[in-house]
């Protein structure tokens, strides 16, 4: 990363490790690590009981306001996997860099198990998540610059990739 105001952004599907890596990656560029849910849930309480007591649509406005404020502060950012899903979050993405974190879905299945998403409750979590990422990959796609798979292999492995990547400047940093 080679601006203070410009923040590497951590997005994809449940499970695929964005908090994981997303601290690994702060801790080896120097930064400081935003997780978009943690901070939501710091300041309005656990996810299931804001789905539970206001619906999705409130979370997702409240969602809205944690990415903003976290992009704003810079450093490494975690977006909840439904982020994506707000025209003006992706729109704020464009600013910076953003990193798509895949995963397979047998590996998602093993780390999702007792899991208390509020999107994976009830029975067939594996089919509710296959569905949500084929509805959002393009959304990821999209707005993704570069893409690393945390499905195998050592998870060091992601976070010096990824860091690597992030020190290698942009095409409009390099004629800058």
């Amino acid at each position: 990363m080679t601006s203070s105001a410009e923040a590497l952004v951590l997005i994809g599907p449940m499970g695929a490790g964005k908090t994981s890596v997303g601290r690994r990656v702060a801790k080896a560029l120097g930064t400081s690590f935003t997780d978009t849910d943690i901070a939501l849930v710091r300041e309005h309480g656990p996810i299931p009981q804001i789905f539970a007591d206001h619906g999705e649509a409130h979370f997702r406005r409240i969602e809205r306001d944690a990415v903003r404020t976290s992009l704003v502060a810079g450093g490494v950012v975690s977006l909840g996997g439904g982020a994506i899903l707000d025209p003006q979050t992706r729109d704020d993405l464009r600013a910076h860099r953003v990193v798509l974190l895949t995963v397979h879905p047998r590996v998602v299945a093993a780390r999702l198990r007792d899991d208390s998403r509020p999107l994976l409750a009830g029975d067939d979590a594996m089919r509710r998540w296959t569905a949500i990422y084929a509805e959002r990959r393009p959304l990821y796609e999209e707005a993704a610059d570069a893409t690393f798979d945390t499905s195998s292999g050592p998870l060091q492995a992601v976070v010096d990739a990824i860091a690597t990547w992030a020190r290698t400047p942009t095409p409009t940093e390099e004629h800058a």
